[in-house]
């Protein structure tokens, strides 16, 4: 899932002030006198990002190693007026990514190497030389595996009507993505009513997703799925040597604890419900609530997990055993005890509240806060500042600020910390206690080519922007993102 994650931050990022920045602090509508298209021309807007991303807490192994991750991202929207009061739109959308963390679902990698035999020198033989295939691995590196790099598709389409009166607004949507482990199609149906003057707004939305998870589990828990006890003496492991935490050849490494997942398939189903106020000709209120309920596997099928009450087994070259968990380890891999273990149902509850307030022409203040708890036991609150100014008629800045703090879930613990007799357990950082700052800001330049059109389409706006972001347990990222809108 944090793939993601990681797309929707980065894009997130553009796809609300392509059009919110060009009217900064003008949040009245005016009556109009006749009835006028909702969406009076096609517009098309391009979103685009670029995420890198730095750490030393990869759930892949177990809770250690590289967290180093590349990802590139783009969704078209083309949004078509295919009535007065209709409005349909496409999404269109990729997220490529190279991930040294997810490479290491099969961490092994080999090389020859000659040994030379010799009889000594009493025997009066020779030293015999013979090639040898040694199979490696380590925490701190990508492997060549197939995982380390995938692409994220997805498709979606959005209908929205308006009333004559424009003060309700009913939409449906349904969307489709896929990627190499993962698959997921969505249905979701909303209403927005305007009162008073279209200064008061409330709305309503519900959604439902479909997944099913391709079972990719890490290559040894693999190999002992599918040879049941005798897995060291096919597939893989023939012929490969296993050594115990002393550097000693052994064939006792056995993870009966692991069982195949009986099923891969998660739904979700929210209800999104928001309320917004325009208080004085300055100021803007609004709240929200999330009401979201999952159900299936919750667990990721290829995040290991290590016992603290096990003993440890490996691969490589058995002198890197005593600085596994260190970056200077380069040719040994710790065998996994079992792959993570969550409950098969989430609640999540996320609430909160934006305010906006104009000061003058050219600066405006928006402000965001989040209180997020779940039935996991995470807690979680975020705060959003954000101050677009406005310095010529068709340049808006917009510096920003983000801080996030979150408690873990009771099933967390760091690497090699799980007890076998534990049910549910993750060494994910993600679901640890943590602090984020992210600090960035962008630029919104409006028609910059003045009249000029290419194909027919002219440049209505263009944005760029830059974020970093850091956590205080290791991880770090650098986003930069950008949005065009076109209009006919």
């Amino acid at each position: 899932m944090k793939k993601r994650i990681i797309t929707l931050m980065s894009l997130t990022c553009v796809s609300g002030l392509l059009s919110a920045q060009e009217n900064v602090g003008q949040w009245q509508q005016p009556t109009p006198t006749y009835k006028k298209k909702v969406l009076e021309t096609t517009e098309i807007d391009f979103l685009g990002s670029y995420y890198d991303q730095k750490g030393r807490h990869s759930a892949v192994n177990g809770g250690i190693g590289t967290e180093e991750l590349d990802n590139y991202a783009g969704n078209l929207v083309v949004s078509i007026p295919v009535s007065f009061d209709g409005v349909l739109s496409f999404d269109v959308g990729f997220s490529a990514y190279t991930s040294a963390s997810s490479s290491n679902i099969n961490p092994f990698m080999s090389r020859q190497i000659t040994q030379t035999n010799s009889t000594g020198a009493s025997t009066g033989t020779t030293g015999v030389e013979s090639t040898k295939t040694l199979q490696y691995g380590s925490p701190w590196y990508a492997s060549t595996g197939p995982s380390q790099k995938d692409v994220l598709y997805n498709l979606g389409a959005n209908y929205s009507h308006s009333s004559d009166d424009r003060n309700t607004i009913v939409t449906v949507n349904a969307n489709v993505a896929k990627e190499f482990d993962y698959e997921s199609i969505g249905f979701g149906v909303g209403i927005a009513k305007l009162f008073n003057e279209k200064n008061t707004e409330v709305s309503a939305k519900v959604n439902a997703y479909f997944d099913k998870w391709k079972p990719f589990y890490p290559t040894e828990l693999d190999e002992y799925n599918s040879y049941g006890t005798n897995f060291q003496n096919a597939g893989y492991f023939t012929n490969v040597e296993i050594y115990d935490q002393n550097g000693n050849v052994s064939k006792k490494y056995l993870p009966d604890r692991f069982v195949a997942f009986d099923s891969y398939n998660r739904n979700s189903y929210a209800l999104s419900l928001s309320a917004s106020q325009i208080i004085t000709d300055r100021m803007q209120l609004s709240f929200f609530a999330d009401i979201l309920y999952q159900k299936g596997l919750l667990s990721t099928p290829y995040h290991r997990i290590y016992f603290s009450d096990k003993p440890n087994y490996y691969i490589g070259t058995p002198n890197y055993i005593p600085i596994y968990d260190s970056p200077q380890n380069r040719e040994v891999y710790r065998l996994a005890d079992d792959v993570e273990r969550l409950p098969d149902t989430r609640f999540k509850l996320p609430i909160g509240m934006r305010l906006n307030y104009y000061v003058n022409n050219w600066l405006t203040v928006r402000s965001y806060y989040r209180f997020y708890t779940d039935d996991w036991e995470l807690r979680s609150h975020t705060i959003n500042l954000e101050f677009p100014m406005k310095v010529s008629e068709r340049v808006t800045l917009f510096p920003m600020y983000r801080f996030y703090t979150q408690s873990q879930t009771k099933y967390f613990s760091p690497f090699s910390q799980h007890s076998s007799i534990q049910k549910y357990y993750t060494s994910d950082y993600d679901l640890s206690s943590f602090d984020s700052h992210q600090y960035g800001g962008g630029m919104i330049y409006n028609n910059p080519f003045n009249k000029a059109t290419i194909l027919g389409l002219a440049l209505k706006s263009f944005e760029l922007r830059y974020n970093y972001y850091d956590r205080n347990d290791g991880l770090s990222a650098n986003i930069v993102s950008f949005g065009l809108k076109l209009v006919q």
